[in-house]
């Protein structure tokens, strides 16, 4: 079993001020642009784009695919204020509440991502866009048939509103990505112009072309940030339809969407309604996957793929399971220390606790050998450090190498693998002294800190599934004196804990992206791990860290990003910021087999289930029509 997706947080460039209205010129209010910069129909990290101006839609798409049925679901990955077992807000862009499945497939953005490629947008609300040779100035140019789904004109003024509040009011993760947005305002109702600061982001006109798209009117005498349970209006391809506060929510595909027939949603958002069922225990979640109340489930449970798909609808061919290649970078998954504790703040301390976690154990006898060990920041990409650093790499890290652990000049720190008995001898006297030179000392069974406290360590959970691979690591650091122990709290109760910093160690699950920009700082930067409820959870406050992200950020080639990846990967290890657990480079998936798909997946994933759709005569076939 993985980490539950129920901790993973997008890291995609485009994941994702005050408002300044002001007349425009004549010719910025025709709906037109100024002559600066050439007019592109997509924007992209190096300025590489697959897709020409005229294309119809990707490749990986069925053009003439249905619409109609139902997808079944449960919610998978998060943005935002997102809980993944309950919910009382349907607004998931504030740190207050907890936030609904699905809330993003309502409203639409500047630009939409294609999953042919790592870094690329192409025009939604936007058709088009001017960029300055400084590379400062954006000028969107506007749909005028844009609408929202009151049939009101979505304008380049609620652009500007939405931009604008997102940094001043949003998510602390949103306020962080927009910290080099100069402004953004609108020259004319279909003429949006951002500025950004001199030493922005490489990457954070794609941030911005991935937000969504607020209606200022309707927030006009609302307050953002409260929680409500009143659905925002939206202009995407979904709006809310039926819900039960903490239970589940459905969305209705919009049928007169005005956005149906544009490139980059052809083919997509098949379903006339996508309903997100929510259950606090995936044993019951499993089993309304298999009494048909889910109908597509995304597989984290190794020993359930190995062992649970053994009943009637798989036996009768009603229910289908199979792995599909994934090549995107995988997800990175550990157990995070809290640095801001003190009994945290020594890496050999957090180096020595790794060393109790046996993965080769834990694999064969719990996870059925489906696994591989997770080692870098960037599995399963050539962002991956690996033999001594390049003259490249030891260029960026020099001016750090006064405070930098003399490892991060050599190999990278890799696990060490053990003899699988699950208590490594070999291991555990490593880790024993690595504590003792830390200033720990023993005190018959019990470790005591420098400071002379019991070393106690609590891992927080909201859900047991990571027991049974929680425990023996437990066992381990309670041979070495410390005594460990689970805390399983309410989902509630574990993201107010989480927001404020309120644990010890706790495990996260973090997607890859094949093109890593603004979105690190809001994981590793010194700046979000001051501010609560940031994705920053390891506190890791180093300056060269914060000097390579913002080199990462900032580079102008991808050979330039690979080499800055590998020296921040190399850095992020040799701290020992975390228990690194472990992946795999494919995705397993289980449905009931009422779902057709594109002959062709996308490069960069599954394609599960986006771009599949209801088969009307598979559902009869199988008695569910």
């Amino acid at each position: 079993m993985t980490t539950p997706t129920r901790r993973t947080v997008l890291l995609g460039s485009a994941a994702a001020a005050f408002l300044t209205s002001r007349s425009g010129s004549g010719f910025a209010q025709s709906g037109e642009a100024p002559s600066d910069g050439v007019e592109q129909h997509g924007l992209s990290s190096f300025g590489d784009l697959k897709y020409p101006p005229d294309f119809k839609h990707f490749d990986y798409v069925n053009p003439h695919a249905p619409k109609g049925g139902t997808l079944a679901i449960q919610i998978k990955q998060g943005v935002g204020n997102q809980n993944f077992d309950t919910f009382n807000t349907l607004n998931v862009y504030v740190l207050q509440g907890d936030g609904a499945a699905g809330m993003t497939g309502t409203f639409d953005s500047l630009m939409a991502g294609s999953g042919d490629e790592p870094d690329a947008l192409y025009g939604l609300v936007a058709r088009a866009v001017r960029v300055s040779d400084d590379k400062r100035t954006y000028r969107f140019l506007l749909r005028p048939e844009a609408r929202f789904h009151d049939g009101s004109p979505l304008t380049a003024r609620d652009a500007a509103f939405s931009f604008n509040i997102l940094k001043e009011k949003g998510h602390p993760t949103f306020r962080l990505l927009l910290t080099q947005l100069e402004s953004a305002e609108a020259e004319s109702d279909g003429v949006l112009r951002v500025q950004l600061a001199p030493k922005r982001n490489r990457d954070l006109h794609l941030v911005i072309g991935g937000l969504p798209i607020f209606s200022q009117a309707y927030w006009k005498d609302r307050n953002f940030e409260a929680s409500t349970l009143e659905p925002p209006l939206g202009s995407g391809p979904y709006k809310v339809g039926h819900f039960e506060q903490g239970r589940f929510i459905e969305f209705e595909r919009v049928a007169d969407y005005w956005a149906k027939d544009l490139p980059v949603n052809v083919g997509q958002n098949n379903f006339d309604r996508i309903r997100y069922e929510y259950f606090r225990d995936r044993v019951v979640a499993f089993e309304a996957f298999k009494n048909g109340t889910l109908n597509f489930n995304e597989e984290f449970t190794s020993r359930t793929w190995a062992t649970g798909y053994d009943f009637p609808a798989i036996r009768e061919g009603r229910v289908k399971k199979e792995e599909i290649p994934n090549d995107a970078p995988s997800a990175i998954q550990g157990w995070y220390f809290n640095t801001r504790r003190d009994a945290f703040k020594d890496p050999r301390i957090r180096e020595a606790i790794g060393l109790a976690f046996d993965f080769e154990w834990t694999n064969t006898n719990i996870m059925y050998g489906a696994y591989e060990r997770l080692t870098s920041y960037f599995e399963n990409s050539d962002m991956k450090a690996s033999g001594m650093p390049s003259p490249e790499e030891i260029a960026l890290l020099e001016p750090f190498r006064d405070k930098l652990p003399s490892s991060v000049f050599g190999e990278p720190y890799t696990p060490p693998g053990s003899d699988g008995s699950g208590q490594d001898r070999r291991l555990l006297r490593r880790a024993d002294e690595l504590l003792r030179e830390a200033g720990c000392k023993r005190d018959g069974g019990v470790l005591k800190l420098p400071n002379g406290q019991p070393f106690t360590i609590e891992f927080l959970d909201f859900q047991a599934a990571l027991q049974p691979h929680t425990q023996p690591f437990q066992a381990n650091l309670k041979r070495l004196g410390i005594n460990a122990q689970s805390r399983i709290v309410d989902a509630a109760q574990y993201q107010r804990r989480m927001e404020a910093y309120d644990f010890d160690m706790a495990s996260r699950a973090l997607s890859g992206s094949a093109t890593p920009g603004d979105s690190l700082r809001v994981v590793y930067g010194s700046e979000a791990g001051k501010a609560p409820g940031s994705y920053n959870i390891a506190g890791i406050a180093n300056p060269a860290v914060d000097a390579l992200v913002d080199i990462i950020g900032s580079a102008d080639t991808r050979q330039e990003l690979v080499i800055a990846c590998r020296a921040l990967d190399r850095v992020l290890r040799a701290n020992h910021y975390w228990v690194p657990m472990w992946f795999k480079p494919t995705t397993w998936v289980a449905y009931w087999d009422m779902f057709s798909r594109p002959e062709t997946k996308p490069r960069l994933g599954s394609g599960a289930p986006g771009t599949w759709w209801y088969d009307a005569e598979k559902a009869r076939r199988i008695g569910r029509g």
